[in-house]
């Protein structure tokens, strides 16, 4: 089965290597100039970046047209992720997808609401028929906004083709300004297997680089015995942007020979969570720096590599000299390059690195349970990338379940029994506690005197308790106010700890829908979405935290 899989991900690299990308099919989905403040296959915080992040000036609420025609094949609104997502099918077989808009076109916007209150939900994901919503190209489709995860204005854009593989827009023919090759952060030596050594250690070990020229680099000589690594920091930066974006190629060279090479063309979202198989994760944890091994290790499962020789290993003989290539390139042609020499020499240990041991081994192909104190921690077959020992311990009342520099595929039960059953357990809570001692909620679940959270955090637990209700204020009115020229009724809401889970409001005891922002905490009402037929009007919002605990507020507001 490992082998077919491998012969798959290995054919799907080679068609993509062979295909070519229809280049003046899609138009810009903006009237403004593409300017880019995220690129395609960029780092994030475990996933792959599948599009990419187009400026909109610092504004919201630009047009966004259809980039070809096609029909509305989907369309999904979350407090989170995406936002407000359109996704168009196309003739050809590809998909566009627009995300983190502000609202839709009038068109859509009418069909969209109807369902909404048909459902009597903000957040909803509908399926049209195909030739139900049919756009031309160009055509108006939506407007361009902040919703969701965004961190600022600007627009989300993507292509996927037939098997919803997100494929990078840039292949299409796109004109982005790019005159700068990427920039070269730092490079970094590993040993990797037992025996190996670089620099009299077996630590990660930083190369000190000489600028030769604007764009290439040379290292010290390291001296190495057996089986090592390199990984590189590196960003890439367009014209007219000072964002720091993804690099689209990383390939090796031993004496002028490449041995491993990789490119951000395709990737499958099935996959994307291995990025913290590609990056040195205990480093981005612990410094925030995303250091790109260029190196296979054996529980990569990426298709993103077009050349592995050796899994990208670099074997290191005694009494030999080699001169590694370390090349980061952009999809515009620009590369920066770092010349390594290598000196393979007998050495001895004398940094060892450190590496923790327990009792409590975990065999990664299996299911684990373990006691710790009070807690029971289930991890499911594959819950990690490899096997490894763990550190789990009670302390006082604090569960340590490892810690947080280790990645995690899936997520983990973690159980916690109380002293007794309590008459308020429904207000108990499981809580992950940060390294600054924040409480952050885990979605909890109850079951006699157990506490039961699904993760996959790691690091330090703890019980904790919610009594009290979230708040409710109005934003921009006041009760008993008249509202005939506002366009929109806003309120404030927020919760203290375990974070508001659900909220409802009805005006004359009828539903009205209301649009949550989490990053501004705000709920907000269109006036116009009902034509009340009275002017004296009685607001009645409730909404809920993640324990139950629940806060009414009350108003009147008059409209003409």
């Amino acid at each position: 089965m490992r082998t077919l899989i491998f012969c798959s991900l290995f054919f799907t690299q080679f068609l993509f290597s062979q295909q070519t990308f229809p280049q003046d099919y899609f138009q810009s989905p903006l009237g403004i100039p593409i300017v880019l403040s995220g690129s395609f296959g960029e780092l994030r915080s475990n996933h792959f970046h599948s599009g990419l992040d187009i400026k909109t000036q610092q504004r919201e609420g630009l047009d966004v047209f259809a980039a070809a025609q096609g029909y509305v094949s989907r369309i999904k609104i979350q407090h989170y992720g995406y936002g407000k997502a359109i996704y168009l099918s196309h003739p050809n077989g590809y998909t566009t997808v627009y995300a983190h808009l502000q609202s839709f076109s009038p068109k859509l916007q009418a069909y969209v609401k109807e369902k909404q209150y048909q459902k009597q939900s903000y957040e909803i994901e509908l399926f049209p028929e195909p030739g139900e919503l049919s756009v031309a190209k160009g055509e108006l489709i939506a407007y361009s906004g902040n919703t969701g995860g965004s961190g600022g204005p600007h627009l989300h854009y993507e292509i996927r083709n037939a098997n919803s593989e997100p494929i990078n827009p840039l292949l299409f023919g796109y004109q982005v300004k790019d005159t700068k090759a990427p920039r070269i952060l730092g490079v970094y030596g590993y040993a990797l297997k037992s025996g190996s050594v670089i620099n009299n250690t077996n630590n990660r070990i930083e190369l000190r680089l000489t600028k030769k020229d604007e764009n290439t680099y040379l290292a010290d000589k390291i001296y190495a015995q057996g089986t090592i690594g390199l990984g590189v920091e590196t960003y890439d930066q367009f014209d007219m942007a000072y964002n720091k974006n993804g690099a689209y190629k990383i390939c090796t060279k031993i004496d002028g020979v490449t041995n491993f090479e990789y490119n951000f063309t395709s990737f499958s979202f099935s996959e994307s969570r291995y990025i913290n198989t590609l990056i040195d994760y205990p480093t981005y944890v612990n410094k925030r720096k995303r250091i790109q091994k260029c190196y296979i290790e054996p529980y990569n499962r990426l298709s993103i590599y077009n050349k592995k020789d050796n899994n990208g290993l670099i074997t290191v003989e005694q009494g030999k000299n080699y001169t590694i290539h370390l090349e980061v390139s952009d999809l515009a042609g620009n590369v920066s390059v770092v010349e390594i020499p290598i000196e393979g020499r007998k050495q001895d240990l004398l940094n060892a690195r450190e590496d923790f041991e327990s009792e409590n081994y975990l065999i990664c192909e299996r299911d684990n349970i373990y006691r710790a104190g009070k807690a029971t921690i289930y991890f499911p077959k594959n819950s990690f990338y490899h096997d490894l020992f763990l550190d789990l311990q009670q302390k006082g009342d604090t569960i340590k379940i490892h810690n947080h520099d280790v990645p995690m595929r899936k997520n983990y039960t973690l159980s916690l029994e109380l002293d007794s059953i309590k008459a308020d357990i429904d207000k108990y809570f499981i809580a992950s506690i940060s390294d600054n001692g924040h409480l952050s909620y885990q979605n909890t679940y109850r079951k006699s005197n157990i506490l039961s959270t699904r993760t996959r955090t790691l690091g330090d637990f703890i019980v904790s308790k919610d009594t009290i209700a979230p708040t409710i204020r109005p934003s921009n009115f006041q009760d008993g106010q008249w509202l005939s020229n506002f366009k929109t009724l806003k309120l404030i809401i927020t919760d203290d700890l375990s974070g508001i889970n659900t909220y409802k409001a009805t005006i004359n005891n009828q539903w009205v829908l209301m649009e949550y922002d989490y990053k501004e905490n705000t709920l907000t009402y269109d006036l116009s979405d009902i034509d009340f037929k009275d002017t004296m009007h009685r607001l009645e919002v409730v909404v809920t935290d993640n324990v139950g605990n629940s806060t009414t507020y009350k108003a009147v507001f008059h409209q003409k």
